[in-house]
């Protein structure tokens, strides 16, 4: 992978990550349009580069992240579901993730919802700008249908705040909070096994050689690689995050909808004209 292809996928990512609109999508159109989406390095650095885009979202809301302990208790409470069920279900997700057309579907289907969705949920008479425990953990069964590939984290948490009678501002905020920990526990487990071919047990058991012998196989291209990445993600997240919750609360959902339809029609095109397509 050369530079200019990890910026543009990491300006794919810092844009896409955030919005409604999957940016497991996005990667796969423009990964495969680069005729880079069979390296097991290209597959690895998509998700690498989440670690620039999460840092964006704690530079952002730095003061709720220093507000109180009651804070993390509900990010936690919101996040295990998705956890527990990424841990038992693990060997299902990755066969789906082989599955480009579900990509599509899924983009799709989660279009047509959004179009409506505005419709559907409306705050009521007293909104909810802070979360219970309780629409905490709803919003996090919500989240955990983004393991679906192409539905959008973004996408399912902030449908699953409306229901709970959020505002449109507080659950996209809340959804950003949410990712944090969820992006930062999938990132690492996919930079230690995939990156430095750990197991979980060599760094829990704090095995050195094996540690060191796993950064030692990075070469310097790709060390440069990932950190010009992470920070095109950091920068173009930080512009995509403040951009959607401004768009986000005077326009809703509706063109978000449009735009999803729009790229799994793509995909389903590029299927059918025979380019090679590969999460």
């Amino acid at each position: 992978m050369s530079i200019w292809q990890a910026i543009i996928l990491a300006i794919v990512e810092g844009l896409t990550e955030f919005l409604p609109v999957s940016s497991t999508g996005h990667m796969v159109i423009a990964s495969s349009l680069m005729g880079i989406s069979a390296f097991q390095f290209t597959k690895m650095f998509t998700v690498a580069i989440q670690f620039g885009a999460i840092l964006s979202v704690v530079v952002l809301y730095w003061r709720r992240f220093i507000n109180s302990f009651d804070f993390y208790k509900k990010l936690m409470v919101a996040v295990i579901p998705a956890l527990a069920i990424g841990f038992v279900l693990k060997d299902v997700i990755d066969a789906m993730l082989e599955r480009v057309e579900i990509v599509a579907i899924s983009l799709l289907l989660g279009g047509l919802i959004l179009i409506f969705v505005d419709r559907w949920f409306k705050a009521g008479p007293r909104p909810v700008t802070t979360p219970s425990y309780k629409n905490a953990l709803v919003v996090g069964l919500f989240q955990c249908i983004a393991m679906i590939p192409g539905v959008s984290r973004s996408a399912s948490s902030i449908i699953g705040g409306l229901t709970q009678h959020m505002t449109r501002k507080s659950a996209a905020e809340f959804s950003f909070f949410m990712a944090v920990p969820t992006m930062l526990a999938a990132a690492t487990y996919t930079v230690l096994t995939d990156l430095l071919h750990l197991e979980i047990s060599d760094v829990v058991k704090f095995n050195l050689p094996k540690i060191q012998a796993g950064f030692a196989s990075i070469t310097p291209q790709e060390w440069q690689v990932l950190a010009v990445g992470n920070i095109v993600a950091f920068l173009v997240a930080m512009a995509a995050i403040q951009f959607f919750v401004g768009f986000l609360t005077k326009h809703g959902f509706k063109l978000f909808g449009y735009y999803r339809i729009l790229v799994g029609l793509v995909i389903l095109l590029l299927l059918s004209m025979g380019v090679d397509i590969q999460l």
